[in-house]
């Protein structure tokens, strides 16, 4: 990534599973780089498919700016002066409680379909989507077993999509880019349609594929090189360090100028 570039950068945009982290783990040098990232000026906004119950821990003690969470479904942000949490969803409260039933049911018809998947352990924080693990409490699924998920969420209804770890499943056609989108209009007022080559997307599997696809200068840590052939737009760069040692990769760099 030229200088120039890196020097323009206004914001860093990440995934966190296998992103941000490394074998599930937060490394001290990757949670110190998003400090960093933020001490210098950047802005610092997790973009991830972890439930609602994280993502109110992370905004209101990760040093980050604000979270998008469940691929889209909602964003967070804490306002330290007023000591309030400020959420948005795309969808109210009680659609959202009618949808969780229907996606316990689907839930239920997929691990029957499946042997040896499980619900996320975080299923009963989530607030929009269904999680099925394929590789984080469970033994690794094979790819055609990961297919298997994905066409019975779809063929329920869902919009499906994988990560590193979970298929994640939910109603409706919303994703990561437009939630990302509504959050920096509405609280940092920046048109991001306008403004898109200042951020760095940094992610690590095909359900960043809409942001990879988006950002001129979209990094995957270099994990995503399996997935490769899964990602319509590969992202512009690729790490030399997989998960947490590639993000803390992408802040050297951008730090560095």
């Amino acid at each position: 990534m030229p200088a120039a570039t890196r020097r323009a950068i206004r914001g860093v945009l990440a995934d966190i599973d296998d992103t941000i982290t490394t074998h599930g783990q937060l490394t001290p040098t990757a949670y110190a780089a998003l400090g960093r990232l933020r001490a210098a000026g950047k802005l610092v906004i997790p973009i991830t498919g972890r439930p609602a119950g994280w993502c109110d821990h992370i905004a209101r003690t990760w040093p980050v700016d604000a979270v998008v969470g469940e691929n889209g479904a909602f964003f967070m942000r804490y306002d330290a002066a007023r000591r309030t949490l400020q959420q948005q969803f795309v969808v109210d409260a009680a659609t959202r409680a009618a949808q969780r039933a229907q996606l316990a049911a689907i839930g239920a018809q997929i691990l029957a379909a499946v042997p040896g998947s499980a619900l996320a352990s975080d299923q009963q924080y989530r607030e929009c989507d269904l999680a099925i693990d394929f590789c984080e409490d469970v033994a690794p699924l094979p790819r055609a077993e990961v297919d298997r998920i994905v066409a019975l969420m779809q063929a329920a209804g869902l919009t499906a999509k994988v990560s590193s770890i979970h298929v994640n499943g939910w109603f409706g056609s919303y994703d990561k880019l437009g939630m990302t989108r509504t959050l920096l209009a509405e609280v940092f007022a920046i048109d991001l349609d306008a403004e898109r080559d200042r951020f760095v997307y940094v992610g690590d599997s095909p359900n960043d594929a809409p942001m990879f696809a988006f950002f001129p200068n979209a990094v995957g840590v270099a994990n995503v090189v399996p997935f490769l052939d899964r990602i319509a737009t590969p992202p512009a760069y690729v790490t030399i360090g997989e998960g947490g040692a590639g993000f803390v990769e992408v802040a050297e760099q951008l730090l560095a100028v």
